[in-house]
C-alpha cells in the first residue's frame, strides 16, 4: 500500500473513532437533552474553529467568497442539518429506529461515492458491502429486537427524518470531496475551521426553532455550575475530539481516498461505538455482536485490499503504457 493511500485509510479510521464518541456522550449529560449537548458542542466548535483559523491566518489570505459559501453549506448539510434530522428522528421515533438507519450511512455513502466516481468495479465491492450490511444488522440486533412492530404517525415522521439524516450525510460526503477536489492545495485545518465556524453560526440561528420543537432542556436545569460537568465538559470534549478532530481527519481522508473506500472505512465507527457501549454498560458482548464486529472488520480489510489491488493494477498498466510509448515497441 502506498503512503498516500495509507495516510487516507488511517485518517478515515481516526474520523470514525472520534465520531463513535457521539454514542457515548449521552450517558454523561444527566438530565440535559441531546439537543442541549449538540447545540453547545457546535457553538464550542465554532469558537475553537476561529482559534484554529487565527493560528493559520497566513494560509487564509487566498480564501475567496466561494470558499466561505462552500464551507458554510457543508457545515449546514453535514452538521446542523444532520443534527436537526437526527434529533427529530429521536423525538418522534424513539431510541431504537434511528440508530438502525444511521448505521447504514457508511454503506449508502460508499455506494453513492462509487456511483459518482466509478473508482472500482462493483464486483470487487460486492463482498465488502455484503459483509458490512450483515455486520451492521448483527451489531444493531439487540436494539432492533426491542421494537414491537407497532407503527403510528410519530414513527413514520421519525423514520422519514432518519432517512433524511442518511441522505444529508451522504450528500455531505460527496459534496465535501468534490469541493476539495477543486481546491487541491486547501489546508485541512483551514477547511475544517471554516466548516465549524459556519456550522456554529447556523446553530445559533436554529436555537429559536429548536426551542419551539422542545429539543432543549437547559433553560429548565440552568447554565451555572450544575452545567459544567453534565453539559459544558462533554460538549467541549466532543467539540475538540469529534467535531474539530473528526472533521479534520475526514478532510484528510477525503483528499486521499475514493469515497467508496472512505465510506466503507466508516463502518469502523459502529465497531468503536459498540465497544464503548459495552464498557459503559460493563458487560461482555453477545455472540452475535462479536460476529457482527468481526464481519465489519473483515469487510473493511477486504475493501482496502480491493482498492489496493485496483491501484496496483492501474499503476502497472500506466508503467506498461509509458514503457511502450518510450520504446515505441507496442503494436
Amino acid at each position: 500500500m502506498n503512503k498516500y493511500l495509507k495516510v487516507g485509510v488511517i485518517a478515515a479510521v481516526a474520523a470514525a473513532f472520534t465520531w463513535s464518541l457521539n454514542f457515548v456522550a449521552p450517558f454523561f449529560i444527566g438530565d440535559y437533552s441531546l439537543g442541549d449537548l449538540a447545540a453547545t458542542r457546535f457553538v464550542f466548535s465554532g469558537m475553537i474553529g476561529a482559534i484554529v483559523l487565527f493560528l493559520h491566518r497566513d494560509l487564509c489570505r487566498g480564501l475567496t467568497k466561494g470558499d466561505w459559501i462552500a464551507t458554510a453549506g457543508l457545515g449546514f448539510i453535514g452538521y446542523v442539518g444532520y443534527f436537526i434530522t437526527v434529533m427529530v428522528a429521536a423525538v418522534y421515533a424513539g431510541p431504537i429506529i434511528p440508530p438502525a438507519f444511521l448505521g447504514l450511512v457508511p454503506i449508502v455513502l460508499a455506494i453513492a461515492g462509487n456511483a459518482y466516481s466509478s473508482s472500482i468495479s462493483w464486483t470487487a465491492l460486492r463482498l465488502p458491502f455484503t459483509l458490512a450490511v450483515i455486520g451492521l444488522l448483527l451489531v444493531n440486533a439487540s436494539s432492533l429486537i426491542q421494537f414491537n412492530g407497532e407503527w403510528n404517525a410519530s414513527h413514520v415522521i421519525g423514520t422519514c427524518s432518519a432517512i433524511g439524516a442518511v441522505a444529508l450525510w451522504t450528500w455531505f460526503g460527496i459534496a465535501n470531496q468534490r469541493a476539495l477536489s477543486k481546491r487541491p492545495s486547501m489546508n485541512a485545518w483551514v477547511w475544517t475551521a471554516m466548516m465549524m465556524i459556519g456550522g456554529s453560526i447556523e446553530t445559533l440561528l436554529f436555537l429559536p426553532i429548536g426551542h419551539g420543537l422542545g429539543l432543549f432542556n437547559a433553560q429548565n436545569l440552568g447554565f451555572g455550575s450544575v452545567a459544567i460537568a453534565h453539559l459544558y465538559l462533554p460538549a467541549f470534549m466532543l467539540a475538540i475530539i469529534a467535531s474539530i478532530g473528526g472533521a479534520w481527519a475526514w478532510t484528510v481522508a477525503s483528499q486521499r481516498l475514493p469515497m467508496a473506500l472512505a465510506g466503507q472505512l466508516l463502518t469502523t465507527e459502529m465497531v468503536f461505538a459498540t465497544c464503548f457501549g459495552l464498557l459503559v454498560h460493563l458487560r461482555w458482548p453477545e455472540p452475535f455482536e462479536v460476529l457482527g464486529i468481526a464481519l465489519l472488520l473483515y469487510g473493511v480489510v477486504k475493501a482496502v485490499g480491493a482498492f489496493h489491488s485496483t491501484a496496483k493494477s492501474s499503476s502497472h498498466d500506466d508503467e506498461k503504457i509509458l514503457g511502450c510509448s518510450s520504446t515505441r515497441a507496442c503494436g
